[in-house]
């Protein structure tokens, strides 16, 4: 099974995660490749918008996963903007998950997924799995060790 792994990420947090997905799905006999969504502009200083500049294409693989930070209690606008911009595509499974600097899930995680479910509905593949890592929790690195082996359990089925 080839899977993609498509990922914003500002800080590398999300992308950490991604990382740590991609070696268990390895570990697990699992074609696993990670794709970065870049974007340039989006200060929100500068009247300059916000540009693709690196937009994977989702097509080749049976499954994804898309991942991307929580900014300002929603989907980080760079994953809308690249969300937007795909053509339909088709995987047998499509997942996906935030990570949020708060604690709680109601503090933009939740809305998040929301959104990343409704845009990717858009494009005719509904999302069979989500997850969320809260980062100031004390509990991170179990929420991330129980997105890993939920996520490897249902792409590895």
């Amino acid at each position: 099974m080839k899977i993609g792994i498509i990922v914003y990420s500002q800080t590398n947090n999300t992308f950490g995660v991604a990382e740590r997905l991609k070696d268990a799905l390895f570990g697990n006999g699992a074609e696993a490749e990670i794709a970065r969504v870049v974007v340039e502009g989006g200060d929100p200083k500068s009247t300059t918008p916000l540009k693709l500049i690196g937009a994977p294409d989702p097509n080749g693989y049976d499954a994804l996963v898309f991942a991307s930070p929580v900014q300002a209690f929603s989907l980080a606008q760079a994953m809308v903007l690249y969300l937007n911009q795909l053509p339909k595509f088709e995987a047998k499974k499509v997942l996906f998950f935030t990570t949020q600097h708060l604690k709680k899930p109601w503090l933009g995680a939740n809305h998040a997924i929301r959104q990343a479910k409704a845009l990717i509905a858009a494009k005719g593949t509904a999302v069979t799995g989500t997850g969320a890592v809260h980062w100031s929790s004390e509990q991170r690195e179990e929420q991330i060790e129980a997105l890993i082996q939920t996520f490897t359990k249902l792409l590895i089925q």
